[in-house]
């Protein structure tokens, strides 16, 4: 299928960026001075956008348009539109989110172009975990967010002319749903040519996993589930590299792949993540930071994370029943509230079962799929790396196919430390 650029989408550059700012007077006028003293570099990492930064004498700003392809597959096409549901996105979720997300000063809809908050001196999160940083806000205040940004959204806080208003408005975004049916659910189990993987190391493991039919089907019912179950308002994809932190703040960026889905979706990306990267260690460890204080202060985010969005969730519940599921009007008498009080401890028990799935399958996509994390690509040695990146897949296969075994968070610790490869440290010089 060939995908046009809209009509007047031009691809902007550090030249036509500062013309277009020096246009919006509002913007001007942060950043101070005349265009010429203002600094602008384009520092997009990722495969789907660039990412400008610019700074003024006055203020500074980060700009971020869409591409029309992949970044690094040029014949990969995509629609522009997506920077409108990153937009649309932080519009439904800012009056309950707050200042969990930055703040956005200009949307350009003729050039799906989004300026936003420079946020500094912040950091990816992914990066300062690789970098061995600890961050003491970010489980609970993920947490914070994914509860409220979900229940508010939700059948469960919002009326259902609301609900639907919200599922017809991100519907469109097929674009990157496809991208997510494909790259999670379906790719990493079966020959693609986008996969890659550390090879020869992990090809047994690769072609184990594309055989494996009840992993498979597994993954399958997940990917199901994220098409048909629009549960809520969701980011679809709460990883690592999608916050911004600093010991004190944490903010999350990058909703482009929002659209009403399952909760659990969310949830699993951030506990996934975490548990790649609590794997990982070993491979960054050295004799002079051997990594098994960090690892184990990481993987103890796992816990800080679920169980404060498990309470919040259900006190949103119970105190601002906004939707039309489970109307407050017929629960209110002593014995429904008790059954009320059951209800949402069962709805809370199924969420942590799916964010146990979704973390699985993303767990594994990271690693036999497209994209990869730094978490393992910054271990420069394979040999170091593949004993990480099995063990990830190992435990990611038993979450999705032996779910029993890790029922409780505590169950999840234990197998994740007893998954864990015992790599020797290397020199860091």
């Amino acid at each position: 299928m060939v995908l046009d650029t809209p009509e007047g989408y031009t691809r902007m550059d550090t030249a036509s960026l500062a013309d277009y700012l020096a246009g919006l007077p509002a913007l001007r006028a942060r950043l101070g001075g005349a265009p010429s003293a203002w600094q602008i570099r384009e520092v997009g990492d990722g495969n789907l956008n660039q990412v400008f930064l610019v700074d003024g004498p006055d203020g500074s700003l980060c700009v971020k348009q869409s591409m029309p392809h992949i970044r690094a597959i040029e014949s990969w096409r995509l629609t522009v539109e997506r920077t409108s549901f990153e937009n649309a996105y932080f519009a439904a979720v800012r009056p309950h989110v707050g200042g969990l997300i930055p703040t956005i000063h200009h949307y350009e809809p003729r050039l799906y172009c989004l300026v936003m908050e420079k946020l500094e001196p912040h950091t990816v999160l992914r990066r300062g975990l690789v970098a061995g940083n600890r961050y003491p806000r970010v489980a609970r205040d993920t947490a914070e967010y994914v509860a409220r940004a979900t229940f508010f959204t939700s059948d469960l806080g919002q009326p259902l002319e609301a609900k639907l208003d919200g599922i017809a408005r991100f519907a469109p975004n097929h674009g990157l749903i496809r991208i997510t049916s494909d790259l999670v659910f379906t790719d990493p189990y079966r020959i693609n040519e986008r996969n890659r993987w550390t090879s020869p190391q992990l090809d047994a493991i690769a072609a184990e996993f594309r055989a494996d039919v009840p992993l498979k089907l597994a993954a399958a019912r997940r990917g199901q589930q994220f098409l048909s179950h629009a549960q809520a308002l969701i980011h679809g994809d709460l990883h690592t590299g999608s916050l911004m932190v600093t010991p004190e703040d944490t903010r999350i960026i990058d909703p482009e792949f929002g659209f009403y889905g399952p909760i659990g979706m969310d949830l699993g990306a951030f506990t996934g993540n975490l548990l790649m990267s609590y794997l990982s260690q070993p491979g960054h460890a050295t004799p002079e930071s051997p990594r098994d204080d960090f690892a184990e202060w990481v993987l103890a985010q796992i816990p800080i994370f679920w169980n404060h969005f498990a309470q919040r969730f259900s006190e949103l519940w119970e105190t601002q029943p906004g939707g039309d599921a489970y109307a407050p009007s017929m629960f209110a008498a002593e014995p429904s509230r008790v059954a009320m009080r059951g209800e949402r401890a069962a709805f809370i028990a199924r969420l942590y079962d799916d964010m146990l799935g979704f973390a699985a399958v993303k767990m594994i996509r990271r690693i036999l799929g497209f994209a990869h994390n730094i978490d393992f690509d910054a271990i420069a040695d394979p040999d170091r790396r593949a004993p990480c990146e099995i063990a990830t897949l190992r435990l990611a296969r038993m979450m999705l196919v032996q779910p029993e075994r890790v029922r409780t968070v505590d169950d999840l610790l234990a197998a994740a430390r007893e998954a864990a490869p015992r790599a020797q440290p290397v020199s860091s010089t």
